[in-house]
């Protein structure tokens, strides 16, 4: 004769705390540490898509006449802003503009003038990057365009300008 056993499991149900880590400090760091591995996976991968893809490719000296044009008035207006950048008055974004980042530093009478230059610098700028994208062929390069010309203006400017760091906060160079 052969008995039969019924054998009753009451399942546990694993607490919302241990699968997601909270509360237990050992896992909330391995689940912190794979967020930040996957986020820097994500950010080099689409680094090196965006390097092979445009920045290999783009010619940044092409040399249209309309980007000839925007050069020339940009060079001519640089010789009234480099005091407002030697002042610490105007500062290079990390868009590639300008902006007037301290207006205390600009007497009163003269702010419109001011705010009259850096209009019409961005105005310019925004349309280099743009023509420089339409002579590549491509004006979906823009942004990419935008962002090396940005680091370029930082790159070159003098001891004492203010330039916009990636996070957002301004530093001396």
């Amino acid at each position: 004769m052969m008995s039969t056993v019924k054998l009753t499991a009451k399942p546990t149900k694993p607490t919302r705390k241990i699968l997601h880590g909270r509360g237990n400090p050992v896992l909330e760091r391995k689940v912190s540490v794979y967020k930040q591995l996957v986020r820097f996976m994500i950010l080099v991968s689409l680094g090196c898509f965006l390097y092979a893809g445009t920045a290999t490719a783009v010619d940044f000296e092409a040399n249209t006449p309309a980007v000839t044009r925007l050069k020339q008035n940009m060079q001519q207006r640089h010789s009234q802003l480099a005091p407002f950048y030697d002042s610490g008055a105007v500062g290079l974004t990390r868009d590639g503009l300008i902006v007037l980042r301290d207006a205390n530093a600009v007497p009163l009478s003269g702010r419109q003038s001011v705010n009259s230059l850096v209009a019409a610098e961005n105005q310019d700028r925004n349309a280099l990057y743009r023509e420089i994208a339409l002579a590549n062929n491509h004006p979906e390069w823009e942004g990419n365009i935008r962002s090396t010309f940005a680091q370029r203006w930082i790159a070159s400017a003098r001891s004492g300008w203010w330039y916009q760091q990636e996070n957002g906060s301004w530093q001396r160079k």
